[in-house]
């Protein structure tokens, strides 16, 4: 049924739109059975290279003048043959369904074998699709048909893994939820499966094959996708595993980009959540198309040449290259946590404390933005300040405005000593590049399951004492950013991030009772703590530890805690003194002429601020500032 209402709404659709008008054949598979296919063939071309696309989202949508690689409906100025088949058991294919259906692969096997073998293509099959349709494309190169040539795989890698469906213990609900909406049928697999077991073990050893790609790779991804933890694991393994002379060819590409699928933002557009990259946009399927030139036309493009990895670092937007992955020339700068919630390159003076709020699971931190699937969410860089931040169940860490670029490229590992007054919780960290107008644009997430810190097995899994402290590591998914001069780097720890991931109900019962995705039985209010000595391991380029902290020495504020009124006392005549909130917003601007200032305060809510003061050459010092009642 929901394929038929699917169809139907596409033929609504298509009447408004001028149609491509395939041949429409049929492909026989190893057990009778038969794929249903579009075949686009370009005026004139009487024999050429094809392009495959093996797709469980309905083979019309491209009739729709929607062919990839830029081509939409201009098939006729294409060099390109391509062929569209709808899956086993999906839309046309719906009939070939069977109880006990071959590999997919299998599949993919005898579709680019039965495409060699007819009067219209020359032998030289390469493929193409993202998500699901990258996906199909490993598993058709493990079966290695004789004509497959090369294959563009995007936001896809080949793994099934449990750290795919539970990354630290926690379940991706919306995730999981929008697969079974698009009709792939893996939550019983996933939800009877909560724990590492011997079903994990074995379905992730047959899952990863790099040894069995012997064809070209060129694997596009973005950083904002929920695949970059599979694909950058992936790639160096064919790299270093595919047969000799294959693994030197393969190529990685990772832009500025959502998963895509749903809204505007897809891979290679210019428009990403909030954010707009320009120079981006496009170069997914030029590159792909030079990439086919060279292997299904023998065009002599000097693709062979090109890096390894193309990669685009975010914040300075700049496209760069590496010969090796993963890239080397970061080193690992420590950030430290601290009672006012800044975070610097110095431990807290303090030896014990923490900074504490309460999670509700009936009220959980929602979701905006970062690396989401399901359509009813927002997808890639997205302001936390209003949603997330503004909330009373999070801790925000932030540094002072940054004095020197800081160019992060790598994994930040966020370790966190934590505490509940409950036997079960959750923590969660958001990763954010901080703008000087306020904006807190997400990068990345990574959550926690307290339960699952002695790891994944049933027999690792306990209850925490209340009370107690633990310590817990949180490797965030790789990315590329420079967080730029005038910027702050920020740290959100909170205990949901929903409906990403499930929400801990804090009460130590099933987390899953009945196999359900998301229920509140007796949830438990819980009071969290983070701990002084928390801290965060960042991979900076060339970044010079102490550059950007506090002039303390050089600006005197009297008194700190504050009331009503603050004395500014500098070594030089000052020329203006502005106080921020920890959000980075301005509350309060004053001229001064003098190396002393008096600043009435007493209008300003309590809490912690930072104290600018700018001399007559531009030059500024900062404090922290504690306003108290």
């Amino acid at each position: 049924m929901k394929h038929l209402l699917l169809t139907l709404s596409l033929a609504l659709c298509l009447h408004s739109f001028a149609i491509l008008t395939p041949i429409v054949d049929s492909i026989p598979m190893s057990d009778g059975k038969k794929l249903a296919c579009d075949i686009y063939i370009p005026s004139g071309m009487t024999s050429g290279p094809v392009i495959l696309i093996q797709t469980p989202y309905n083979r019309l949508l491209y009739r729709a003048n929607a062919l990839p690689l830029g081509v939409n409906g201009n098939i006729n100025s294409s060099n390109y043959i391509f062929v569209t088949v709808d899956w086993r058991g999906f839309y046309g294919s719906a009939h070939a369904a069977t109880l006990n259906p071959p590999p997919q692969g299998l599949d993919g096997y005898y579709v680019v074998e039965w495409i060699a073998s007819q009067a219209w293509s020359n032998g030289k099959i390469g493929t193409a699709g993202a998500s699901a349709l990258g996906k199909v494309q490993f598993q058709t190169a493990k079966y290695n048909p004789p004509h497959l040539t090369c294959i563009n795989p995007s936001v896809a890698a080949p793994q099934f893994s449990f750290y795919e469906y539970y990354p630290n213990g926690d379940l991706r609900t919306e995730y999981l939820d929008k697969l079974d909406q698009l009709g792939f049928g893996l939550k019983p697999a996933v939800m009877n499966n909560q724990v590492y077991n011997t079903a994990w073990q074995v379905t992730e050893s047959t899952n990863f094959y790099p040894d069995s790609i012997r064809v070209p790779c060129f694997m596009i991804g973005g950083w904002y996708d929920h695949n970059v933890k599979d694909m950058l694991e992936f790639f160096p393994a064919i790299v270093q595993r595919s047969p000799a002379g294959i693994g030197s060819q393969h190529r990685l590409l990772m832009g500025p980009w959502a998963h895509g699928g749903h809204s505007t933002a897809h891979v290679g557009t210019a428009a990403q959540g909030q954010l707009t990259y320009n120079n981006a946009a496009g170069w997914n399927d030029s590159l792909a198309l030079r990439y086919f030139d060279y292997y299904l036309r023998g065009q002599a493009n000097g693709w062979d040449q090109s890096p390894t990895v193309q990669y685009y670092q975010m914040g300075e937007n700049t496209w760069h290259s590496s010969t090796v992955w993963p890239m080397t020339g970061s080193d690992t700068v420590r950030f430290y946590m601290h009672p006012d919630q800044s975070l610097d390159n110095y431990p807290p003076d303090v030896a014990s404390g923490a900074v504490s709020y309460t999670y509700d699971p009936a009220d959980p931190s929602p979701t905006y933005g970062g690396p989401t699937l399901r359509s009813d969410l927002a997808q890639g860089p997205y302001d936390q300040s209003d949603t997330v931040e503004s909330r009373h169940d999070i801790a925000m860490f932030t540094t002072l405005p940054l004095t020197q670029d800081a160019v992060l490229r790598g994994n930040v590992v966020v370790h966190l000593s934590v505490s509940s007054d409950r036997y079960d919780t959750d923590f969660e960290v958001r990763l954010t590049d901080v703008y000087p107008d306020g904006r807190s644009m997400i990068l990345d997430h990574a959550p926690f399951r307290m339960r699952f810190r002695n790891g994944y097995r049933a027999a690792d899994t306990s209850a925490i004492v209340p009370g107690q402290n633990y310590q817990i590591a949180l490797t965030l998914p790789y990315t590329c950013n420079t967080f730029l001069t005038g910027h702050r780097i920020r740290l959100d720890v909170t205990s949901s991030n929903y409906p990403a991931f499930n929400r801990n109900m804090n009460n130590d019962a099933a987390m899953y009772p009945n196999n359900s995705l998301d229920t509140l039985i007796n949830p438990l209010i819980a009071t969290n703590s983070i701990n002084w000595d928390s801290y965060a391991d960042l991979p900076l380029v060339g970044y010079s530890v102490g550059i950007s902290e506090v002039t303390a020495d050089l600006l005197k504020v009297y008194p700190n805690p504050a009331a009503n009124e603050i004395s500014i006392t500098a070594p030089a005549q000052m020329k203006a003194v502005g106080l921020y909130d920890m959000r980075g917003a301005l509350v309060l601007s004053q001229p001064v002429e003098s190396d002393r200032a008096d600043i009435s305060v007493a209008h300003i809510a309590p809490g912690i601020y930072l104290l600018k003061a700018v001399n007559a050459e531009g030059a500024t010092s900062t404090r922290k500032v504690t306003i108290a009642r």
